[in-house]
């Protein structure tokens, strides 16, 4: 493993899940975590804002097993950069139950997203927060060519970034080429609220089905520990905007957590409250990963 200055060592999620008192429904989908290690094979590159434990797919099946969890989406992390072999090695690993959105060059070629797509990758990430061309402005001509060269194998762009930055999002994303996904319940800054701009325009962009939102991280835009009391009201505006645009994940280990390190179990858990109602459970776990990700019915 490299050392990065600045590069905080993460706590490693608890190992010892318990089961929750949710009961998933079958083909439900954790659409958002990361493999990361083993760091003696794989390193992590040298400009990264952590340094993770190793966190290895055995580990993650055995947390989606007691959660009762079937399906996975295995997201690129940062640590990685452009290099995916860790994530498609776990791909490998896991099975066709597995799903992988991919980082990638702004000059990838056809060629080379085919070969990531027979590989399980249904996406790409790119983390605005790192490329953005100024406060405010998203690095649209870029962003849209990578999304007109992803389009023909019918992938989606993931965003990281923080909508509450961009108050002309529903403007600047209205005419992109394919489906936008935003994580972390937007992203938001803690303290900033629904009526924010940025998030009015995620409201639209999901309302307009242009945009998909995951209900994920929720301690890292949180100012309390759980239940995360203060980013209830934008689960419920989510939801309520666009619920067959809605999204769950675990964001298993949890590396950008700052606090204690809750269990999975209770976690999960906060769906009880995030969203009650049963049906509507079941189409954001089960049958909305299954549109956006290419799983059999």
């Amino acid at each position: 493993m490299t050392e990065a200055a600045g590069a905080p060592a993460c706590a490693p999620p608890d190992f010892s899940p318990r089961a929750p008192r949710l009961r998933f429904p079958s083909q439900a989908c954790d659409c958002h975590a990361h493999i990361l290690g083993p760091a003696s094979r794989h390193p992590y590159a040298r400009d990264r804002v952590y340094t993770p434990p190793d966190c290895l797919v055995p580990d993650y099946r055995a947390m989606l097993s007691m959660l009762g969890v079937e399906r996975a989406v295995l997201v690129q992390p940062s640590v990685y950069g452009t290099d995916n072999t860790v994530m498609l090695q776990a791909l490998q690993e896991a099975g066709p139950a597995f799903r992988g959105v991919a980082v990638v060059d702004w000059s990838i070629d056809d060629a080379e997203i085919a070969a990531l797509h027979a590989r399980g990758v249904r996406g790409v990430r790119v983390n605005v927060v790192d490329v953005r061309e100024g406060k405010g402005t998203l690095p649209i001509v870029r962003l849209a060519e990578l999304a007109r060269r992803v389009a023909p194998f019918g992938w989606h762009v993931e965003l990281l970034l923080h909508v509450d930055e961009f108050p002309d999002l529903e403007r600047d994303l209205a005419d992109f080429p394919v489906d936008v996904v935003f994580g972390h319940l937007g992203y938001m800054r803690a303290g900033s609220g629904a009526a924010t701009p940025g998030f009015r325009g995620l409201l639209g962009l999901l309302k307009a089905g242009r945009a998909w939102a995951k209900l994920t991280g929720p301690y890292r835009i949180s100012h309390t520990g759980l239940p995360y009391a203060d980013v209830l009201p934008l689960a419920h505006a989510l939801l309520e905007a666009a619920p067959r645009q809605a999204l769950w994940g675990s964001d298993w280990p949890h590396v950008m957590l700052k606090g204690p390190m809750p269990n999975d179990g209770d976690l999960a858990d906060l769906l009880l409250d995030w969203i009650p109602d049963e049906g509507l459970r079941q189409r954001v776990l089960v049958e909305n990963p299954a549109r956006l990700y290419g799983f059999p019915p």
